[in-house]
């Protein structure tokens, strides 16, 4: 018997071949699109999946405060904060970590420069899951000057060697010893580093009793707790202990609040000040996983649509199988099981969609993504479930409307489609375009924004500028070397400035200090704010306009002793006109500096973030990256000579450099792939919408072909016919267009939310995308009617 049904079902599909290929293309894509965006979705939320310890480790954040008001968010919190919270009974261990910034390593004759380089306490292997080639995880960091480093580093530095015990130089004077190997890191963590050094060899280069002060931030702190505890009852525990620590300090204003992080949760909720890397925004995560929800239900839909619409054509079949004495529930089973083999066809034909556009998909979304996912346990669990499910949701409904055909009603010639039946198809016609508006108007929403942050004014200008990495050897002359090297590169035609400070535009500020306030004030008044230290050349450089007062210059002995201030700031010190902050004295850390300067507010990082409160000091000597404006001729010669002149000047160091407004545009590279991601599935979804549509059209227009000829031999045209056609399909998108407009302003709004700089919401973005898919469904009701219209009178009259 099932030999039989699966027969009967494989005829019924090559007969509709035309129906057959509409469903199962649309169910394919659809599933396609939806396996490729569950798996990435998988990926996201499987970061810190793999540690052991997973569900027991927090990482401390720390909400900063100056006099009640909130001043920043770090992920790093004081160094006093690891000591204190260890002495509670629920924590079993606690690691500290201290960025450390870029350092040249050197064995023998090879040098390296490693990136972020971080210091950690000797439990670090003991909390994190990050297995070791060699050495004790146990003792690898106890000690000071020892290190630990990745295997591709132990590659490059000892070519195949045992590095265990073998000693590395770092930036020429300091000699530390290699005690672990570290297999490489997985890609789904929110840590990158391929060196850590001992949290000992930081206290004693520090030599300052640092550890259990609690106004020095910079410290990340992890905490493991035991078994069972709630993070709940810890923050409760640690609250008195952190206003205790603060109330020795009451005079200066400070205070901070601590919280507990899951480690897992950090690369999706988490991005604050300080972050290891950039984490990812969680609300886009799951916005697309609405997306390939979306997307498989709308497939789904078509099938039920066209299924339930060849309802009529397939009555007879139903009468005389009835007659013969079948019952209901094996219709039922006849065409669950159609259902089934059209699920399993178009699961097949996602599989070789999937082989095909996984590298793209990978490309465009900045996720590896590789064909391992085919091993994957989840990966075929949502398989199974998609195919269960898809089969239920598309063929049960279907069958039953199928299965309750009379066969007296069959035999008389008295069926016709029920009014309920129709108005079932046409509320998923309207959820469809419903649907593909909805994220029609998210995919513009979120394209404008990027280009919007792109290409807003900055307040200063970032173009043609070459940044060289500061030289990381140390050396006594470095003030004279550096002097020497922008005289030369200011030599060069094609080199217009030179300017060195501590931080560049597009790089968070980690200078932070609090308690800074105006001479004589008293000490609650300080705040906190964000220091640059820059030479004389800087403000210059980037252009940054000077609204009151005016830059540093060498012509002014005192600058060294001056500051400027951006207009944010001197707000925050309490002026609302920038000329007012002029000449005034500030605290700074013991020091008095003079207000000479108020800049204009400008935007550091990305439009994510509002305007910050910026002091500039005057460092002529300042140690940082190295800006050069260049012109845009004959830039590789320029770019040569720059690399002669630095040799010269530091010739123990590499020439590391990139072009600024290409690492600008890096902060942007998150939303550029979430707007790629979003638009591609978004044209995925109105594809198979719109199959969905022809196919409901094509079925019309076979239903209704006789009445087509009728017309036109009474002399009707082929617009009047296009009208009578498409009048129905059009009042349904219309009516998919209100449906989704209150819906689609809500998820904007809120989405837009997240940016201190943003698009305002206009009509243009609801009227665009409702008359985007208005004229795709136009076009595709068009190309079948107007074929339909044209067909012969009399060959239409003797349609059966």
């Amino acid at each position: 018997m099932f030999k039989n049904y699966l027969l009967v079902a494989f005829r019924n599909l090559t007969k509709n071949k035309g129906f057959s290929f509409i469903n199962i293309a649309g169910l394919a894509i659809g599933m396609a699109a939806c396996l490729l965006i569950i798996q990435y979705v998988t990926y996201e939320l499987s970061f810190d999946d793999f540690h052991t310890n997973k569900a027991r480790i927090f990482r401390i954040n720390q909400d900063r405060y100056t006099n009640g008001k909130l001043t920043t968010q770090w992920t790093a919190g004081a160094f006093g904060v690891g000591n204190a919270i260890k002495v509670l009974p629920e924590v079993e261990d606690v690691v500290k970590m201290v960025g450390s910034g870029d350092i040249q390593a050197s064995y023998k004759d090879q040098k390296l420069v490693i990136h972020n380089i971080y210091f950690a306490s000797s439990s670090f292997f003991n909390v994190f899951s990050f297995p070791l080639l060699s050495g004790d995880p146990k003792t690898a960091l106890k000690e000071p000057n020892t290190v630990v480093i990745s295997e591709e580093i132990a590659n490059k530095l000892f070519h195949g060697e045992n590095a265990i015990g073998k000693s590395i130089t770092v930036n020429n004077d300091q000699p530390v010893k290699v005690t672990g190997v570290m297999k490489k890191w997985p890609e789904n963590t929110h840590m990158k580093c391929d060196y850590l050094a001992s949290y000992a060899t930081f206290l004693k280069i520090v030599n300052y009793p640092i550890d259990n002060q609690w106004l020095n931030d910079g410290c990340i702190t992890y905490v493991m707790l035991k078994p069972g505890v709630d993070p709940k009852v810890v923050e409760a525990k640690f609250a008195p202990i952190v206003k205790k620590a603060y109330d020795q300090y009451k005079n200066t204003g400070d205070g901070g609040i601590y919280t507990l992080l899951p480690v897992q949760d950090i690369h999706l909720s988490s991005n604050r000040m300080g972050e290891m890397q950039p984490n990812t925004d969680g609300k886009s995560v799951y916005l697309l996983l609405g997306i390939a929800i979306f997307v498989i239900i709308i497939a789904w839909i078509n099938y039920i649509n066209l299924a339930t619409a060849r309802a009529i054509n397939r009555a007879k079949e139903v009468g005389v199988r009835k007659t013969l004495g079948s019952a209901k529930g094996q219709l039922i089973l006849q065409f669950m099981l159609e259902a089934v083999l059209l699920n399993v066809l178009s699961l097949v034909l996602a599989f070789i969609l999937i082989a095909c556009f996984l590298p793209v998909f990978s490309s465009i979304s900045g996720v590896h993504l590789s064909f391992t996912l085919f091993t994957s346990a989840v990966f075929w669990l949502t398989v199974v479930a998609m195919l269960v499910v898809g089969t239920v949701f598309s063929g049960f409904y279907p069958a039953i409307v199928l299965s309750s055909f009379r066969p007296v009603d069959v035999i008389k010639g008295k069926l016709s489609a029920s009014s309920g039946g129709a108005l079932l198809r046409k509320g998923m016609v309207v959820f469809q375009f419903a649907a593909s508006i909805f994220l029609l108007i998210g995919s513009l929403t979120v394209f404008k924004q990027v280009t919007y942050m792109q290409k807003q004014d900055l307040g200063m200008r970032i173009e043609q500028t070459l940044v060289i990495k500061p030289p990381l050897v140390r050396i006594d002359s470095f003030y004279r070397d550096m002097k020497e090297f922008k005289n030369e590169c200011l030599q060069l035609p094609d080199v217009k400035s030179v300017a060195v400070s501590t931080t560049i535009p597009g790089d968070p500020i980690f200078w932070n200090a609090g308690g800074i306030k105006l001479k004589g004030a008293d000490e609650k008044e300080g705040k906190q704010y964000r220091i640059i230290g820059v030479d004389f050349d800087f403000l210059t450089a980037y252009n940054l306009k000077v609204i009151a007062g005016r830059a540093f210059g060498k012509d002014f002995g005192t600058d060294t002793g001056a500051v400027v201030f951006s207009k944010k700031a001197v707000e925050q010190l309490g002026f609302n006109k920038p000329e007012a902050a002029l000449d005034k004295r500030i605290d700074f850390w013991g020091k008095v500096y003079t207000i000479v300067g108020v800049v204009d507010n400008f935007h550091q990082q990305s439009l994510h973030d509002a305007y910050d409160a910026i002091i500039f000091r005057c460092i002529p000597d300042v140690r940082g990256d190295v800006s050069v404006k260049v012109s845009s001729t004959n830039i590789q010669r320029t770019i040569e000579s720059l690399q002669t002149n630095w040799k010269a000047a530091f010739p123990g160091d590499q020439f590391d450099y990139f072009f600024l407004d290409t690492h600008f545009n890096e902060q942007y590279k998150a939303d550029q792939h979430f707007g790629q991601v979003f638009g591609i599935f978004t044209l995925i979804a109105i594809i198979v919408a719109c199959l969905g549509l022809f196919g409901l059209v094509s079925y019309t227009i076979v239903q209704r072909t006789k009445e087509i000829g009728i017309r036109k031999v009474l002399g009707a045209s082929v617009n009047s016919i296009l009208q009578l056609l498409y009048k129905d399909f059009a009042f349904l998108i219309v009516i998919a267009f209100v449906v989704s407009i209150p819906l689609a302003w809500y998820a904007i709004s809120k989405w837009l939310q997240s940016y201190a700089f943003r698009i305002n919401i206009d009509m243009l973005l609801f009227v665009i995308p409702f008359l985007t898919v208005f004229i795709i469904a136009f076009a595709t009701v068009s190309v079948l009617t107007v074929r339909a219209a044209l067909t012969n009178p009399v060959k239409s009259l003797k349609t059966e």
